[in-house]
């Protein structure tokens, strides 16, 4: 999901104050404690636009050969190692240079405004012209989503999700300009405890400290405290949960911050995986509104999701082929006369992170490829058939799973906000959506 950059400047206007340390502070304008947006899914780039915006420039290749000796790119096995701010400032021209100018790139940046779907070829068509009907789904808004999904807010002495704030938002969702300057979100971080999406992307661990991108992501970030136990569906036993307890794994802190409405009318898939709702492929106003009618009405009529269906699973038989130079020293005398580790046959229908989200300790990991290795050769020099290949490679589930960074597998789960209106209510409630 490409998270879409729309009225910064209120971004900048509504964000809370957080504490810089370490190399962060070596930025330009960059304070000990500065009012900073909240940028990425889980809200960890948090040194405020300037740092957010280079940052950028390093994922696409400055000063890469640098940024290639911090983490095993491939792998993950290797410990991460900072991208130092003041290292980069020292040692790269790029990097001084992209310095200079990342304060036009955000000045291009707050010019960007929403699209309407009202000003779209078409777009007119799709919106309801009963304002009894409009008018209920503002109320609807201002009492059900406006808490996290308005950058308007009441005054800081009323709790928005009280009676007073709610009344405070059916008031201002009536007035005409609410919607002007609006980001439609509170740019706060949430624990997953009360979010419920997949929770992968917010058990991230580069922004950590100590972790590749820990000088791009404040102080405050790196003192969340972990969520509490979590259970995820088990895909071999649907009886017996996965319990997962981040305390006691080395994942990110567990929090997603409040998405940005603005134009959601025209970026369906939803949630923050775009797993919720058809994918159409089609980028005109009737593809985009396509996609939207059948994501809003699955985020609010969440039986109608595929659930375990979403879970994305190997389609075929399968191998992992890595190159003998990706491959941790103790185990390179497992690779094949062609130079590759090749793990496989994987069975068909296994679930993609069960192995894609491995991250096993190293003593681990040098008693579990071995196994993985020895069942994937029975399947293949025995020949086993599909079923017969699912049996043998269950043996392994319960080692893959402890050894699984996250083992969340359903894809469009989570945000059950709203979904116990009346379907009067949700009905209204997307016609109002349909506006932003």
């Amino acid at each position: 999901a490409v998270n879409p950059i729309f009225l910064l400047a209120e971004r900048e206007r509504i964000a809370e104050t957080e504490k810089m340390a370490g190399g962060a502070l070596a930025l330009p304008c960059e304070e000990e404690d500065m009012a900073v947006p909240h940028i990425l899914k889980d809200g960890a780039d948090s040194i405020g636009v300037a740092g957010a915006a280079i940052r950028v420039y390093v994922n696409i290749g400055m000063f890469s050969e640098y940024w290639l000796t911090r983490h095993d790119r491939l792998l993950g096995l290797v410990q991460q190692k900072p991208f130092e701010i003041p290292y980069a400032q020292k040692h790269s021209v790029f990097w001084r240079a992209t310095e200079q100018r990342v304060g036009n790139i955000a000045a291009f940046f707050r010019k960007l405004q929403p699209f309407h779907l009202a000003d779209a070829p078409g777009g007119a068509a799709y919106i309801t012209a009963d304002q009894t009907q409009m008018t209920r789904g503002k109320e609807v808004f201002a009492e059900s989503c406006a808490a996290c999904h308005s950058s308007k807010q009441p005054p800081p002495n009323i709790d928005p999700r009280s009676g007073e704030g709610k009344a405070w938002f059916r008031a201002a969702v009536m007035a005409p300009d609410f919607l002007d300057n609006n980001f439609l979100s509170n740019d706060r971080r949430y624990p997953l405890t009360k979010i419920e999406t997949n929770s992968a992307r917010a058990f991230a661990t580069n922004a950590k400290a100590g972790q590749i991108w820990d000088n791009f992501s404040s102080l405050t970030y790196k003192q969340l405290s972990p969520v509490d136990e979590l259970e995820f569906f088990n895909p071999f036993d649907q009886t017996h949960p996965i319990k997962f307890k981040a305390k006691e794994k080395n994942v990110g802190p567990g929090y997603y911050r409040t998405p940005s409405l603005c134009s959601v009318w025209s970026s369906a898939p939803l949630l923050h995986t775009n797993m919720l709702g058809k994918f159409t492929g089609d980028p005109s106003v009737a593809g985009r509104m396509d996609a939207f009618n059948d994501a809003i009405e699955k985020l609010l009529w969440p039986e109608k999701r595929k659930g375990p269906d979403s879970i994305w699973r190997t389609s075929q038989r399968c191998y992992l082929h890595i190159r003998r130079e990706y491959v941790p020293w103790a185990l390179r005398f497992r690779c094949g006369g062609d130079g590759y580790l090749n793990l496989g046959p994987i069975p068909a229908g296994t679930p993609v992170n069960l192995i894609a989200n491995l991250k096993p300790g190293f003593w681990d990991m040098l008693t579990l490829v071995p196994r993985i290795k020895a069942d994937l050769d029975k399947i293949r020099d025995q020949q086993l058939d599909d079923e017969a290949a699912r049996k043998v490679f269950a043996n392994l589930v319960p080692d893959l799973i402890k050894a699984n960074k996250c083992p969340d597998f359903i894809e469009d789960k989570g945000h059950y906000f709203g979904t116990d209106l009346t379907d009067t209510d949700k009905g209204a409630l997307i016609e109002f959506l349909k506006t932003f």
